[in-house]
């Protein structure tokens, strides 16, 4: 019945130290063996995605910067999407970001993640990967070639950079939260879903043979496409409210979408 499994990262696949469980690799591995396909669809940069696909040891497509890029689990790019370079120029900007400062501002390009100060507390986030940024003065940035602008914030700081977005750029722009205090920009035509049909076209799989799991608002395309699709015991309640009828599994922290797979396709639980 089922063919693909769809899954988002932070939140959902990884831990609540947005690293692997090893419960996690080995229930991936056994249904890739048996010939499930996955893709991984996530906010973050290929690279990254990229290196927790390697600890995996699977091969999947990887859908990234909330399905600005797509590539083949040869690593070729089969899709991509950028910001024209007049949006770039005026997303750093301090009108849009907040005159205070105290948003941090992020722009992934196809090999970088540039940013616009230090901050070591971020790498924690990418230790299975490795991945880094490169400190960058983005208000002198060409804007050419970039997939996803990122905020990072208090909630209450990026509101009123959601409000600007909204305000100059309206409906040109795909505007959402990955987490409380992530807030990511991609064009108006990218979406985990878009992306996510556009994958299972390529494999001539009907949307009703595709399992998907996800923990926030970025994740709605995504949930909404997939024919079976599973929201975390630990998502977002805005997600839940705008979702009420996908169905709750475990927790991210309990390797809950690995336990919920493992029922779904009657595996032994000698893992467990």
């Amino acid at each position: 019945m089922y063919q693909v499994i769809a899954t988002d990262l932070d939140g959902t696949l990884l831990d609540g130290d947005h690293q692997l469980d090893p419960f996690t690799v080995a229930t991936v591995r056994r249904l890739e063996a048996d010939g499930l396909q996955f893709i991984i669809a996530t906010g973050r940069h290929y690279r990254d995605a990229a290196g927790i696909r390697d600890l995996l040891g699977i091969r999947p497509y990887l859908v990234t910067s909330n399905g600005a890029r797509v590539h083949a689990p040869d690593d070729t790019m089969i899709y991509g999407d950028d910001l024209p370079p007049a949006t770039v120029h005026r997303l750093v900007q301090p009108e849009i970001a907040g005159a205070h400062g105290r948003v941090i501002v992020n722009l992934f390009a196809d090999h970088d993640w540039l940013i616009d100060r230090d901050a070591p507390e971020l790498l924690r986030l990418h230790k299975d990967s490795g991945f880094s940024y490169e400190v960058t003065d983005l208000r002198r940035h060409h804007g050419e070639g970039i997939a996803k602008a990122l905020y990072i914030g208090e909630p209450a700081d990026l509101a009123p950079v959601a409000a600007n977005l909204q305000r100059e750029f309206g409906d040109t722009l795909y505007v959402t939260y990955s987490l409380p205090d992530c807030l990511e920009v991609m064009t108006s035509n990218v979406s985990k879903g878009r992306a996510l049909k556009f994958v299972l076209d390529r494999l001539g799989v009907e949307t009703g043979r595709c399992i998907a799991f996800g923990d926030n608002m970025n994740d709605i395309d995504l949930l909404e496409t997939a024919g079976h699709p599973f929201m975390m015991k630990n998502a977002n309640p805005d997600l839940i409210t705008r979702l009420p009828n996908v169905p709750r599994i475990g927790n991210n922290f309990e390797a809950g979408v690995a336990r919920h797979l493992r029922k779904l396709f009657a595996m032994d639980d000698e893992l467990a």
